[in-house]
């Protein structure tokens, strides 16, 4: 597995997924951060991620440039290409402010993160479909088990709270709230699989779950080793198919690849 891969999934806590915007004229804009610090990561570091802290503050630790790419773009790393060693090798700490008083969602700070690299990394790409190893979404034999959501996204100026992987040796717990089959399959290629995960379900509403599963060698790169041997709970790929009436099939499909055409390393903060 390539140390992208592995710098992407290492992170115990991951946050994927789609929000809801509310409506144009009760939210501020939020074209860019209104100012932000880019530093190498010091040596050692343990842990990754992406998240706010609080309404304002976004934090980006102990990423390479490429799994930053694969957040801002949703992207698995492997459908990420080009670009000179240090795109997978460097590693930075970003810290970020948004503007007004209200939190951004999560697709609204996907969106100022694609805005600071393209100005601080000189960030130039194309895209072009290539043919990946991949996982396909699909219903499983005897159809879904997921129940229509019941939040309203306009429960909260932020939207519903995106997909977020709870993490421990043991367990592995994914609470969905309204969430779309585009969702999960944005969070399991982002975080948890080797490849681009396509959701090929068909379905188009939003729905509440809860998956568990224990984890193995399969997901996380391995960080996580094999989970407990006395577990109750399924590795991923049963779980999704008893407790989701969903199945993920490794196969091959054609994938909109981002392949990096110039890039250099930011200056300064």
């Amino acid at each position: 597995m390539s140390e992208s891969l592995r710098s992407a999934v290492a992170a115990f806590v991951v946050v994927a997924g789609g929000m809801f915007a509310q409506s144009t004229a009760t939210r501020p804009g939020f074209a860019e951060f209104e100012v932000a610090s880019i530093k190498p990561t010091p040596p050692g570091a343990a842990g990754r991620w992406i998240r706010m802290q609080g309404a304002h503050e976004f934090t980006a630790k102990n990423h390479a440039l490429k799994t930053l790419i694969a957040a801002a773009y949703n992207l698995n790393p492997n459908a990420i290409s080009g670009g000179p060693a240090w795109v997978d090798s460097d590693r930075y700490d970003i810290v970020a402010k948004a503007p007004g008083e209200i939190r951004p969602n999560l697709d609204e700070q996907m969106s100022m993160l694609r805005k600071l690299l393209a100005d601080r990394f000189q960030l130039t790409f194309h895209r072009e479909p290539r043919e990946l190893h991949i996982y396909a979404l699909t219903i499983a034999k005897g159809g879904p088990k997921l129940k229509e959501s019941t939040v309203s996204p306009d429960a909260s100026p932020e939207g519903p709270p995106p997909l977020v992987f709870v993490v421990s040796p043991q367990l592995v717990r994914l609470p969905g709230r309204n969430a779309t089959m585009a969702d999960l399959a944005s969070v399991m290629q982002r975080a948890a699989l080797d490849y681009p995960v396509l959701d090929q379900t068909g379905l188009s509403a939003r729905y509440d779950f809860d998956l568990e599963f224990t984890p193995d060698e399969t997901v996380f790169g391995g960080a996580l080793g094999s989970g407990a041997d006395d577990s109750s709970k399924p590795n991923l790929f049963a779980a999704i198919s008893q407790q989701l009436g969903l199945r993920l099939e490794a196969t091959r499909g054609s994938v909109e690849a981002l392949v990096i055409d110039r890039v250099e390393r930011p200056s300064g903060n």
